[in-house]
């Protein structure tokens, strides 16, 4: 039986979700399909992120010859029997574009991608390669000077999935929606979250469920059991987001014990390790900050460490960083500070980058009196007084952070201080 995921396959732009970086309509990608101008190009992203259907629904909406090739099966023969077929429709009385894409292009090797370079450069054919791995480091130079663009998939979001899944069910040729069958709400948030943005993965668990569930709804248990997964972080949905709230607060109180109890609940209720992490880093700017600003470094690396070893033991490495930053000496002067400067963005007129600072290397630059005043710190001994906000921040006497002397940042307040010759407001 062909899986949900392989019929699904969109076959229109109507129908791909994500990559809205740089497919939304009006999106220069997105007209040149839709002017048929659409020349050649490298994908690359993780697996079920929309590489192969959009270079399909590419070719179809250009009315153009299509070729696919798979490098890990396919090898020179194959590429130069398809390019000796291309430069006959191209050049002969067809006149006819022909795409060319393959998939996996990286486990090429140098020879083998040289292949094609020549036909790239003639016009024999249209090139489509997609990867998984990052182009600048697996495909040869050359081949990414001939290629107009390279365009990075990433992962779909949790909207995305979610979308992807409710057209699944809704569609009655290619999809569910001939069952009549519904999902809860907690079930669909299971599969969004537990795909890892990879639409295959999503698809094919709702069709494994479908396929094998007795009756019209599909419930948190039953994905859970499809996916291998417990179900407690998804029963109640309000729950993940109170334990998360209790971790942060539990950090911002300097209470390690605490903040140790509800990042056990939350592995206990199968959280998976980025949803975590990506708390416990945020943490590490908003509540430590400047008080303690190795803290996210190290943070960052306990977090892609337990991301890399997995559960049970990535455990350890989430513990270490809920520690660190429950012990740490606590600021929030970075978010204030930044907040602070966005609001006066929205509620004040501000004037111009002062003339000292904007950049003076063209001719006619000092014409202008670009630069012309500008005083190098580094010229006066690393430091030297002179204006940097605009001027109406500057007469108002604005000041966004506000040191205050826990921990490291008690120094770069002592700092500032002997530098300005004032003592900053502090909180």
């Amino acid at each position: 039986m062909t899986p949900l995921s392989t019929r699904m396959r969109p076959s229109g732009l109507d129908e791909f979700f994500g990559q809205q970086h740089f497919l939304s309509e009006g999106s220069l990608l997105y007209n040149s399909i839709k002017n048929k101008t659409f020349e050649s190009a490298i994908f690359f992203g993780p697996s079920g992120t929309g590489k192969t259907t959009l270079a399909r629904i590419i070719v179809r909406e250009m009315g153009a010859e299509f070729h696919e090739l798979n490098a890990s099966t396919c090898g020179t023969k194959e590429l130069k029997e398809v390019l000796e077929e291309a430069k006959v429709k191209a050049f002969g009385l067809q006149k006819a574009n022909v795409y060319l894409y393959v998939d996996e292009f990286h486990r090429w090797n140098k020879l083998q991608q040289d292949s094609l370079l020549q036909a790239i450069e003639e016009g024999t054919v249209r090139f489509i390669g997609s990867t998984t791995e990052n182009p600048y480091f697996s495909v040869n130079n050359a081949i990414l000077s001939r290629v107009r663009a390279i365009y990075e998939f990433k992962r779909l979001g949790p909207e995305d999935i979610k979308n992807i899944i409710r057209s699944a069910l809704a569609n009655t040729e290619r999809g569910l929606g001939v069952r009549g069958l519904s999902i809860d709400d907690d079930a669909l948030e299971m599969i969004a979250d537990r795909s890892g943005g990879d639409a295959r993965v999503a698809l094919d668990t709702l069709g494994f469920v479908a396929d094998n569930m007795s009756g019209k709804l599909i419930t948190l248990e039953m994905v859970g059991e499809a996916m291998q997964r417990q179900t407690t972080f998804y029963d109640r949905s309000e729950d993940k987001y109170n334990l998360l709230s209790a971790l942060q607060k539990s950090i911002r109180g300097s209470d390690p014990d605490a903040a140790v109890h509800y990042l056990a609940r939350l592995i206990q209720a199968d959280a998976d390790v980025l949803t975590v992490g990506r708390r416990l880093m945020v943490i590490a700017s908003e509540d430590i900050g400047m008080a303690y600003p190795q803290a996210i470094s190290i943070v960052t690396s306990c977090v892609q460490a337990s991301q890399m070893v997995g559960f049970p033991e990535a455990r350890i490495m989430l513990s270490e960083a809920a520690i660190l930053l429950a012990a740490s000496p606590k600021s929030n002067s970075c978010i204030c500070a930044i907040d602070d400067a966005l609001a006066d963005l929205k509620m004040r007129k501000i004037d111009d980058v002062p003339d000292t600072l904007k950049d003076s290397h063209y001719a006619g630059a000092s014409a202008l009196g670009r630069g012309c005043d500008y005083k190098y710190p580094h010229a006066f001994g690393g430091y030297v007084k002179q204006q940097y906000l605009p001027d109406s921040l500057h007469k108002a006497g604005t000041v966004y952070y506000h040191p205050t002397d826990h921990g490291n940042e008690a120094a770069f307040a002592k700092n500032l201080k002997a530098l300005d010759g004032k003592d900053r407001e502090r909180k």
